[in-house]
């Protein structure tokens, strides 16, 4: 039983529901659908008057655009000297041989898409020129989005800000700094590519990107991908892409990097994240399965696969799920297809909701959001109870029905319209659930 404890410890973020990212983490296995990574702190800002007026900006906007179109072109056509070509020659050295180590580092990674778009009505002011190590001519930092997308596993292309400041030496523009806007509110966002170099391990289903240093776990999450993909797709169906990316950082500072610096990494075995969600249209940039390797290494086969599917849960169903939707279904479903096909007994995976069910007799209430946000012991208790309270559901309902309850309870934007799916599908007001949940528990585990 301890060996699974260990990767059930705290993590507190993310409801799918919230922010702007996406983050769905691994509690008792990923828990909490983790934040959406924020797009950028700050707002545009009047910029300094451009020497020329009106028509050296739009020159200026021209020659940028093309810049950085030949950047990410060179990158696409693998072409070192074109890439390095639009990186500042008197920039610091420090910034250069990072550059050159960026191209490097993405020589395996496929690419289906890597473009960028200049937004020049949302600049910030730029530094003192004299701040720099070589003064240039004139500065700008208008906004830059980066469009990139896995071949294979992205079906739409995701978008991330980068913090780019330009420099003009004559006649000519270059990318002089990827760090210099920070204080105005604009970071650059971090792939697994600014890291080291990434190592690519294809599977049917997904791609599994890693590094040198945690090539072991790194094949064997690619072992498992395509059969967990598949154990998802059994009990949710085909609506979702069924293409899956997995990183493995390989440090702690990547990995926070990858899911939010604010986000609390400890303890985790794995995040699913996102760039951005549209439930609207079903529409999901960037989804990938995060994987701690300092936590998930020490893992089983078993209880990998356990959290992988758990993970993969969360972004099967994130197009389906609203920000009001009640963790007890969210996590319940996620940690219920998780543990379906593990073999793994019920007293080993629901040990805190046994020893509190003989102590105590059976809950009383459904757990609440806010339980998903305690630490320790009462975390794991809200996880195994709406894990407990889910499989109740399956064994009454039927998988198939299972699923058409958590469409509904997952798109439902108040308790009322939750009290209303339950009565329709299930039968049962929220009342009669937790009693009928009870009498179940005290069935099984009693």
């Amino acid at each position: 039983m301890q060996a699974f404890r260990t990767w059930r410890g705290c993590f507190v973020v993310a409801l799918l529901a919230v922010i702007t990212m996406v983050v769905w983490v691994v509690g008792p296995i990923s828990r909490q659908p983790g934040p959406v990574l924020p797009r950028e702190r700050g707002a545009g800002h009047p910029e300094r008057s451009a020497p020329g007026g009106r028509a050296a900006a739009s020159s200026r906007e021209y020659e940028l655009t093309r810049l950085l179109q030949r950047r990410a072109e060179a990158l696409r056509t693998r072409d070192e000297t074109v890439f390095m070509a639009s990186v500042d020659p008197k920039a610091s050295t420090r910034f250069q041989r990072k550059q050159r180590m960026l191209f490097r580092n993405l020589r395996e990674v496929p690419l289906a898409e890597w473009s960028y778009r200049l937004d020049a009505t949302a600049t910030v002011l730029p530094p003192d020129p004299g701040t720099l190590p070589v003064p240039p001519d004139e500065l700008w930092a208008p906004r830059v989005v980066l469009s990139y997308a896995l071949a294979g596993v992205d079906t739409v292309p995701t978008t991330r800000v980068m913090g780019y400041l330009f420099a003009r030496r004559g006649d000519s523009w270059y990318l002089t700094s990827d760090t210099a806007l920070q204080e105005q509110g604009r970071s650059t966002w971090r792939g697994p590519w600014d890291h080291g170099m990434v190592r690519v391990v294809p599977t049917d289903s997904g791609l599994v990107l890693g590094h040198d240093r945690n090539l072991e776990l790194v094949h064997r999450a690619a072992r498992m991908l395509d059969d967990s993909i598949a154990a998802v797709t059994e009990v949710w169906g085909t609506g979702w892409s069924r293409r899956i990316g997995v990183v493995v950082p390989g440090s702690r500072a990547e990995l926070r990097a990858l899911v939010s610096p604010a986000y609390a990494v400890d303890g985790i075995a794995a995040v699913a994240v996102a760039d951005e969600v549209d439930t609207t249209t079903g529409r999901v940039e960037g989804p990938r399965v995060v994987l701690n390797t300092q936590t998930a290494e020490p893992l089983s086969d078993s209880a990998l696969r356990v959290v992988l599917e758990h993970e993969i849960t969360h972004i099967a169903t994130r197009a389906d799920t609203v920000e009001a939707a009640p963790m007890w279904m969210l996590e319940g479903f996620a940690d219920y297809v998780g543990y379906r096909g593990s073999g793994i007994p019920p007293e080993r995976i629901a040990p805190d909701l046994i020893h509190r069910l003989r102590a105590e007799g059976p809950p009383t209430t459904l757990p609440s959001d806010r339980d998903f946000r305690l630490s320790g012991s009462r975390l794991d208790l809200a996880y195994q109870q709406s894990w407990s309270v889910v499989r109740f559901l399956a064994r009454e309902l039927g998988e198939r029905r299972l699923v058409e309850l958590y469409h509904r309870i997952a798109g439902s934007r108040s308790p009322e319209e939750v009290e209303e799916a339950l009565q329709d599908l299930a039968g049962m007001d929220l009342a009669e659930l937790i009693e009928s949940w009870g009498r179940y528990l005290l069935r099984t585990f009693d």
